[in-house]
């Protein structure tokens, strides 16, 4: 059926929290815009003057839809090269969603978007619906097509896996910054011994290179190996930098709401590391360096002229 203005508007206005939904269920903002173009399709094809509320119409037609792209992935990630990583997303993209409240801001670090991998698509569905937007759990169930008492089981197992995941505590903003800064100093300076001091004995190291940029199949683990690890990564040299196609510039930012470092070489983003800053150290560096995974962060990042932190 062909679409009103008005019904055309109602879905524009309805289109940065269905994306930021959808981001937050996917892990992938092309995957959210796709999930966001499939819900326009058949908001088209329907007869929106029968459909009472609409908001929770296209919320629920988001939310399948991710629920089914959930379950195929996990099959497709079965033969990803390498391991898998969230896209990161920089400070000011909308498609962040609201954080406005401690639960939503949480809900979309890149820590937590790591640890949805591991709960079942409905697990991961009220887990979203509820601690980043605040539904009830009877509009939770009228979505998903459980009972009000299943949505609020569903939600307790969630919290339950992303707690028992998150023993730790993270730092405010401006420590974690200020932590980014010298673990940065630290891993420029050519020595594994100032690292060791930043990282948490048990601190892991994880880069997703999709098979298109090398990356470690598994994790470094451990502050020993990650020190060694980053050491060499941060060391500079004509190899590097004709590996990534000229001179990195490193800056530090947030992604996801928390404390992060880009690689930029020649305006482009070639890797994003998100790092899960806790009072004991930094327990976790998440690379994402897969070209596919970064270019809404690179169309956001278009334009900057920052000054790096460092040059390698």
């Amino acid at each position: 059926m062909a679409l009103t203005v008005g019904d055309v508007e109602l879905f524009e206005r309805a289109r940065p929290r269905l994306e930021a939904i959808g981001y937050r269920l996917l892990g992938s903002a092309g995957e959210a815009e796709d999930a966001v173009q499939e819900t326009f399709l058949r908001w088209q094809a329907a007869d929106t003057g029968r459909i009472e509320v609409p908001e929770a119409w296209l919320t629920k037609v988001l939310t399948h839809y991710c629920l089914n792209q959930l379950t195929s992935a996990r099959a497709r990630r079965e033969t990803y090269v390498g391991q898998w990583l969230p896209e990161p997303l920089l400070a000011g993209d909308p498609m962040l969603g609201p954080a406005d409240t401690a639960e939503q801001r949480d809900s979309v670090s890149y820590a937590v978007l790591v640890l949805l991998e591991r709960l079942s698509p409905n697990e991961r569905a009220v887990y979203v619906l509820r601690e980043a937007f605040g539904y009830p759990h009877r509009e939770i169930a009228a979505i998903l097509d459980v009972s009000e008492a299943a949505s609020q089981q569903i939600h307790h197992r969630a919290r339950k896996h992303v707690a028992a995941g998150r023993a730790r505590t993270e730092i405010d903003g401006a420590a974690a910054r200020r932590v980014v800064e010298e673990f940065l100093a630290a891993a420029t300076s050519g020595r594994t011994e100032p690292l060791i001091r930043l990282l948490t004995s048990d601190a892991v190291a994880v880069g997703d290179g999709g098979g298109k940029v090398p990356a470690r199949a598994k994790a470094f683990e451990g502050a020993v190996a990650v020190a060694t690890f980053l050491r060499g990564l941060f060391k500079p040299g004509p190899a590097k930098r004709k590996l990534v196609g000229g001179v990195p510039e490193i800056h530090v930012v947030s992604a996801n709401g928390g404390p992060a470092f880009l690689a930029v070489v020649d305006g482009r983003i070639v890797g994003v590391s998100c790092l899960e800053v806790t009072p004991d150290g930094v327990v976790a560096v998440r690379s994402q360096v897969n070209p596919d995974k970064l270019e809404r962060a690179n169309a956001w990042w278009r334009g900057r002229e920052d000054e790096p932190l460092y040059v390698l």
